[in-house]
């Protein structure tokens, strides 16, 4: 789903160059350059402007990139489909320096939705089209078994995302290739 009426601006964060994007309601995107899904809902055309919600970004990417958890968030606007949007608005409830996993999650909205079952793979790809990285926390969600399943923007970046957070990888967790199993 493409967004209008959206500009743009860069951030060089530790682990590279960061694409932001924003709408006249808050930040719609923030991606490592080159990411899977990498500026999908932008038209291509935005300018590059500066506007407080990158400001805040930005603050916030600092802070965060220093080893603290920031204390705010700059004005969202999130777009996706419902399922998206209730599996983004999950992750945002995991708190910094921990983590969950793709099952743990698709329980959770299972008894929201008041249901048996809910899909641990159809979780994976809604998280992996995240399009708000690192507010959204979505590296901070693992496979069952705890290895650093699926990242957009790399695991070798998620495994260093997770250890700015202080959070123990396992030496010998196993990498997965794919989305997190239940």
């Amino acid at each position: 789903m493409k967004v209008s009426n959206q500009c743009i601006n860069h951030y060089a964060s530790p682990l590279g160059e960061i694409l932001l994007s924003a709408d006249d309601i808050g930040l719609t995107g923030l991606w490592f350059a080159q990411q899977k899904h990498y500026a999908d809902i932008l038209v291509g055309d935005e300018p590059v402007v500066d506007l407080p919600v990158f400001d805040e970004a930005m603050r916030w990417l600092d802070e965060y990139f220093t080893g603290c958890q920031p204390d705010f968030t700059p004005p969202l606007h999130v777009v996706g489909t419902s399922f998206q949007l209730s599996v983004w608005q999950i992750l945002r409830t995991i708190p910094y320096g921990q983590t969950t996993t793709y099952g743990k999650i698709a329980e959770r909205l299972a008894a929201e939705r008041n249901v048996a079952k809910m899909s641990a793979r159809a979780v994976g790809s809604a998280v992996g089209c995240n399009h708000i990285s690192l507010i959204i926390p979505c590296h901070r969600v693992l496979a069952s078994d705890g290895s650093l399943a699926g990242y957009a923007g790399g695991i070798e970046k998620k495994a260093k995302l997770l250890q700015l957070e202080g959070v123990s990888i396992a030496q010998n967790a196993r990498v997965s290739a794919g989305i997190g199993d239940s």
